[in-house]
């Protein structure tokens, strides 16, 4: 079964829809991570095979030079509120989910 990280700038809302969607998924706030360095976070995620949804783009850019095989969601947001944030990454999170995972491959 497909494993979620969610990390710090993101809203444990997101995690919680990534769960109802028949996904593992862990907020790093959750997991005492919120306030770990970027390179343990991403131990974390190699260590428990998980995907990590970001808006950091230090994840994206660490895809290219570690060589733990980590998964990155990287949602691309300015600056903005939290209920903004919310309502977007929870939209982009169901646009994502039908394009990246079929359905046949969520547990129910």
């Amino acid at each position: 079964m497909k494993r979620f990280l969610v990390d710090n700038q993101l809203p444990a809302a997101l995690t919680h829809w990534i769960e109802s969607q028949g996904y593992i998924a862990e907020h790093v706030g959750s997991l005492s991570l919120a306030q770990s360095p970027d390179p343990t976070i991403w131990t974390h995620a190699a260590q428990t095979v998980a995907v990590i949804i970001s808006k950091d783009e230090d994840f994206a850019q660490m895809t290219l030079v570690r060589p733990e095989p980590v998964s990155v969601v990287w949602l691309r947001f300015g600056n903005c509120r939290i209920a903004l944030l919310s309502s977007s990454a929870l939209a982009l999170a169901a646009a994502i989910w039908a394009r990246w995972l079929p359905e046949e491959t969520r547990e129910t």
